[in-house]
């Protein structure tokens, strides 16, 4: 939304009797490194005894109160830009099924552990009109939420979206998350699926994502610069589709 990160607050739930304390160790000191990495300060945390092992941060940062960013400002005409590719949740199921391979889990947690905090700063040099990131509703969800609460219709191409490798083998075997179905059915009514488009990209679509990337909407030449411009700073940015009118409620067309 524009902020910049200041203060974090660490939540731990930990079920010491379960597990080895280096397992709460080895986590803390991967998110200090993370909160390092973001210019924030950790403050302190709270920690409980839970028999599931849950780690989050609570942060505090600050932005001018007119450059806050919303999902709700997009424009006709505006092109729609993806920072990460998708398919964690997909994948995430496919390592609980022992079915990824060794390759598929490092690129995934590559992708998971990368911070949006390159592209944020790219984007801070161009006038966006809307953005968010792609988490719990999957890519489909997040652009549905755009297109609702700017009241427009939105074109996702899904040949263009970038995914992580063999996400679709893997949801084509079935080992989709019960988030993406959640997730279509609740918005379903505001979609049009392309009959070209198979099942296991559709579910893709609606995979829900950890630590996904940021979705933005901006004009289609400010779109081509930040996609050079996160190339110069060794990122990729891929143009994924595109507003094309008004929508009193909003909706999203897959093709």
């Amino acid at each position: 939304m524009g902020g910049t990160p200041l203060t974090v607050m660490n939540i731990v739930c930990f079920p010491g009797r379960d597990m080895g304390e280096s397992i709460l160790a080895e986590t803390l000191k991967g998110g200090l490194e993370k909160i390092d990495e973001s210019g924030a300060t950790l403050v302190g945390g709270h920690t409980v005894d839970d028999p599931e092992f849950k780690y989050g941060l609570s942060v505090t940062g600050v932005v001018h109160p007119d450059k806050v960013l919303t999902n709700s400002a997009a424009q006709t005409g505006d092109a729609i830009v993806l920072t990460k590719p998708v398919g964690t949740g997909i994948m995430s199921t496919a390592v609980k099924a022992k079915s990824a391979g060794e390759a598929n889990i490092k690129e995934a947690v590559k992708i998971m552990s990368r911070l949006n905090n390159t592209a944020a700063d790219a984007m801070s040099q161009f006038e966006v009109h809307a953005c968010t990131d792609v988490t719990g509703f999957g890519l489909a969800g997040h652009l549905l939420e755009m297109a609702k609460g700017s009241g427009k219709r939105i074109r996702l191409e899904t040949e263009k979206v970038p995914r992580l490798n063999d996400v679709l083998r893997f949801a084509s075997m079935g080992m989709v998350p019960g988030g993406a179905h959640k997730n279509r059915k609740f918005f379903e009514k505001i979609i049009a699926v392309d009959s070209c488009v198979e099942r296991p990209m559709l579910d893709l679509m609606f995979d829900p994502q950890t630590s996904g990337g940021l979705l933005i909407s901006m004009k289609k030449n400010s779109a081509e610069q930040f996609i050079e411009s996160m190339a110069d700073m060794g990122q990729k940015a891929w143009l994924i589709g595109k507003i094309t009118e008004d929508s009193t409620h909003g909706f999203l067309n897959i093709i």
